[in-house]
């Protein structure tokens, strides 16, 4: 019978949110692009190429960064009911998003980052107005009062606060000015109950000098799945959100910005159901309880930024804290039996410290350079209650508690020379080291790391005339290791690491009406940490969870983006990935777990996805507009969750058609929108039996487990701007 509790326990740790440490940074700076919403028949769609960006710290035309990089504006977002930073990923190509949890998800960027459990260190780095945030979780966090979100592909770490292995996504939100503005969003829909709110409202307190903006959000939707026995929804969601911003400008060359902000977010903990297989997409399931997770975020931070005129330097200073208080419970064993059942709690408290000096030499030579110091600290206890009655023994319950306490820091030094070969072509060399020091202890077992990290990048950038322009780039990435817990064979994983090549090229045509990028890449990835795994337990009685280092990946493939504006009213755009990402040496795996790497590919990464769509505004009398916008988002085949080599489930491809209509004026707008028009049924999250069954759980619990992917929404929306 101990037995059964320590697989059984295994087993709920492979799914519910592990306890381990994570890495911290800051980065990324918060300038504004042009706001749409004043022109009732602006742009909004979501490959728009005239956004600023700031991808490699300072103001830049989309089309002139050599970076690959997706820049999607507030008023798409907007348009397209994009709601959580993860809703990104479907109009941006290489990124790919899963979730199974209110409290986590899987990312990666062209098959780099992809992990299972939230306590590992993301793969892509995640930052909200230029703070780093230390993991997954915050991929479910509302997008409120959003300027736009940038999404870089490739290691970034020559330019940011904290490393990123497969790239960054940055959340920039919206600045005050020097006009008093304000707006209110509402929008409600069919299908799970689907409402959502919010507003905000910003101008000076002294003109030129103080300005303030606040911003807040409430969303609620039921899901789509019920649970026919604990009677409620099994994954719905629930977020409140409150942020603001103190800008202070006392002098022409000084801005200090203060930002806090604070979102519940409300939903389930891996709702899933036993599933007979990939191509079963039943809604209604069964699980003695219905399974919850709430979540608080705490955050503030200061940053300043001074144009030392006489260096023609700009200094940039940013002071950071934020914190995560989880509580979860569930059903352990996913079924009708009250056999096992859950409870975590968990708090994360992130410091970040980071200092820029962007230098111009000369004409032809400019420097960034910087300093970063990240701390996290993690607390937490998980109970897990096993009901001997539920497998017909006269036995009382029992209960195990484990606790986990864990600091990790970070130290890093990264500069970037931007050098001018001739008017026509440009060199920029980069480097970063790391350090990075972890000392944890999980149930009274010690375990520490440390590491330190070189990591470089070149870009050469060619402008062939000022609407075409080349680059080639190398760079290499590092995503910092973590701690296991008691009976595990491996207490430490290291970091992994990737080399990354690519060959880009961004145009414009007929007076920049024709825009496009696309890009070429091959990844080298080592000692990549991918979804956990079970592995016998040092103490010689049945398996633990482990997160490892699993071997070799090659990822190669190419993605493209195009906008194309027929006329001045009518656009369409697109984009497209071509991926291949293959595991091709797991010797590290099979070691360390004694059994074979399930198959070669990456967990939910797929080999196709594209976006096409098209936004039309026509325009009426008085400075009105009739706005519509309609796009098809489609996913290619990807495999599934599994322990078994001879068993990996593959799912479907989908494709996803989303609309909105808007009529549109200067101060309102009313409008239709709907997600997922044909109802397309798809996984989200998928664990085949394989996992339960290595775990050595009884016949009766050795099921498939799935979570549906998201059915059609229909509703309206609107807005009024003062």
């Amino acid at each position: 019978m101990r037995r059964h509790l320590l697989a059984t326990t295994a087993a709920v740790a492979l799914l519910l949110p592990a306890v381990a440490s994570a890495q911290t940074a800051a980065a990324s700076d918060s300038g504004t692009a042009a706001d749409p919403q004043a022109d009732p028949a602006a742009d909004t769609d979501a490959a728009g190429s005239d956004i600023v960006v700031t991808a490699r710290q300072r103001e830049e035309r989309l089309q002139d960064v050599p970076i690959a990089v997706t820049a999607i504006s507030g008023e798409a977002i907007k348009d397209q009911q994009l709601v959580l930073v993860k809703d990104v990923a479907a109009y941006t190509p290489g990124l790919n998003i899963n979730s199974d949890s209110a409290g986590r998800a899987f990312v990666s960027i062209r098959g780099v980052g992809t992990t299972l459990i939230d306590t590992v260190q993301p793969g892509v780095g995640i930052f909200i107005d230029g703070v780093y945030q230390p993991n997954t979780t915050y991929l479910m966090s509302p997008l409120v009062d959003v300027a736009r979100v940038e999404v870089l592909r490739g290691p970034q770490g020559t330019l940011f606060g904290n490393n990123t292995l497969g790239g960054a996504i940055n959340v920039i939100t919206r600045q005050p000015g020097n006009d008093w503005e304000g707006r209110v969003d509402g929008s409600m829909a069919a299908g799970d109950n689907y409402a959502s709110v919010s507003g905000s409202i910003s101008g000076p307190i002294v003109a030129d000098t103080l300005g303030l903006r606040i911003g807040a959000a409430y969303h609620k939707d039921d899901g789509f799945q019920y649970n026919t026995l604990a009677r409620g929804n099994q994954n719905s969601t629930e977020t409140k959100s409150i942020n603001g911003t103190l800008r202070f400008t006392p002098s022409p060359s000084a801005t200090i910005t203060i930002n806090g902000g604070y979102d519940n977010v409300i939903g389930a903990a891996t709702p899933y159901f036993y599933s007979d297989g990939p191509r079963d997409y039943r809604l209604d399931g069964q699980t003695n309880q219905l399974s919850y997770n709430d979540i608080k975020y705490y955050a503030g931070n200061v940053k300043g930024e001074f144009d030392l005129d006489s260096l023609d330097t700009k200094v940039t200073a940013i002071a950071a804290y934020n914190q995560s208080d989880t509580n979860a419970r569930g059903d352990g064993d996913y079924g009708p039996f009250d056999l096992l059942r859950s409870v975590l709690t968990r708090t994360l408290k992130t410091y970040t410290g980071e200092l820029r000096l962007d230098t111009r030499w000369s004409d032809r030579f400019s420097t960034l350079i910087g300093a970063y110091f990240g701390r996290s600290t993690t607390d937490a206890t998980s109970v897990t209650t096993l009901n001997f009655g539920a497998l017909g023994l006269p036995l009382p319950p029992q209960v195990a508690t484990a606790t986990a306490s864990s600091e990790n820091d970070n130290y890093a030094l990264f500069a970037t020379g931007f050098l001018a070969l001739d008017p026509t072509l440009d060199l920029a060399v980069g480097v970063r080291v790391d350090r990075q020091k972890l000392d944890a202890s999980t149930a009274g077992a010690p375990a520490a790391y440390e590491a330190t990290e070189f990591q470089p990048r070149v870009t050469l950038t060619k402008r062939w005339n000022p609407d075409f322009m080349t680059y080639a780039s190398v760079a290499r990435g590092v995503r910092g290791g973590g701690q296991n817990g008691p009976g595990a064979p491996n207490l430490i994983y290291r970091n992994d690491s990737v080399w990354t090549y690519e060959l880009g090229a961004k145009a414009g045509a007929f007076d920049n009406r024709l825009t496009g990028s696309v890009a070429a890449f091959y990844n080298d990835y080592k000692d990549f940490i991918g979804a956990n795994a079970l592995a016998p337990s040092t103490t010689g009685v049945g398996f633990v969870a482990i997160n490892l280092n699993s071997g070799k990946v090659e990822s190669y493939g190419v993605e493209a983006e195009l906008s194309y504006r027929v006329t001045d009213d009518w656009r369409v755009y697109g984009n497209a990935t071509l991926l291949h990402a293959r595991v091709t040496d797991a010797t590290e795996f099979r070691q360390l777990t004694g059994y074979a790497y399930p198959g070669d590919r990456i967990l939910f990464v797929p080999d196709a996805n594209y976006t096409v769509g098209t936004n039309y505004a026509l325009p009426l009398p008085r400075e009105q507009a009739l706005v519509l916008d309609a796009n098809v988002v489609a996913k290619g085949d990807r495999v599934g969750g599994s322990l078994d080599a001879a068993s990996v489930p593959v799912l479907e491809n989908y494709y996803l058609t989303n609309l909105s209509i808007t009529f549109r004026t200067k101060y309102f707008e009313v409008g239709a929108w709907a997600t997922n028009l044909f109802d397309e049924k798809y996984m989200e999250s998928y664990l085949d039996s394989s996992l339960l069954r290595r775990a050595g759980l009884p016949g009766p619990l050795v099921r498939n487990l799935a979570i549906q992917g998201n059915r059609r929404r229909a509703g309206v929306r609107g807005t009024i701007r003062f």
